[in-house]
């Protein structure tokens, strides 16, 4: 793992996600030149997952206990593995997973990032696969001179995955079913965690994605119901 300079992590307002987890901004800053480090995998593993946040949500912080929980989880597994099998760094592999459920414009989408900007500060390395649903089935249509099969294994295989806004399409197809199908059961059997948010009512998982993928999210997947209003419309 190479070696990332404290200063490289100035101006992200980190500060309120490493104290959830007793940690430090002095501590974030160690210039101890250990690329294994705690502090350096923090700095690295943040680097790499704020890549992958979009700019609106370049400052979004948990505020769902059940989400801070599955973070601490996650922690903890990767620590007992990396004791189990004296690993220089402690790096997340499996784990459950998480479905955020909730009406249009309610937070889904900010806790979801909120929750990989938590996690990545914790000295504990994770890499991030995102997607929208829209822009996986996009991402796997066939055309030429592109691999869909391979396309799809990055998202299949990804160690942590978030998927945003699973079930929007409201009539599915046969082939949004079975890349649903396919990806959801792969994770399942894999126990490979995955963060889902859908504004899919509880009642309408089946109908929307099919008999086969609720039955495997029912059982992967702690569900956190988010109620409120349409922050955007309101904003």
């Amino acid at each position: 793992m190479q070696y990332v300079p404290p200063s490289a992590l100035r101006g992200h307002d980190l500060e309120p996600l490493l104290a959830k987890h007793g940690l430090t901004s002095a501590w974030l800053a160690t210039h101890d030149f250990d690329s294994h480090s705690t502090a350096n995998v923090a700095r690295v593993t943040y680097g790499e997952t704020v890549a992958k946040v979009p700019f609106h949500y370049r400052s979004a912080r948990t505020t769902l206990p059940q989400l801070h929980a599955w973070i601490v989880g996650l922690v903890a597994e990767a620590k007992r593995r990396q004791a189990e099998r004296g690993a220089p760094i402690a790096s997340i592999t499996h784990g459950p997973s998480l479905l955020l459920l909730g009406a249009t414009g309610v937070g889904k989408t900010y806790e979801a990032y909120g929750a990989m900007r938590e996690l990545s500060v914790t000295g504990v390395y994770c890499q991030w696969a995102v997607t929208t649903a829209a822009d996986l089935y996009a991402a796997l249509r066939p055309r030429h001179g592109i691999d869909s099969e391979a396309e799809f294994r990055t998202y299949r295989d990804a160690r942590l995955l978030l998927v945003d806004d699973l079930g929007a399409d409201r009539k599915p197809t046969e082939f949004t079913e079975e890349i649903n199908f396919r990806l959801i059961n792969h994770r399942y059997e894999h126990y490979l965690p995955t963060l889902i948010t859908t504004n899919v009512g509880p009642k309408e998982l089946a109908s929307r994605l099919g008999d086969r993928v609720a039955s495997r999210l029912a059982e992967m997947c702690e569900r956190i119901a988010i109620k409120g209003n349409d922050r955007r419309r309101a904003a």
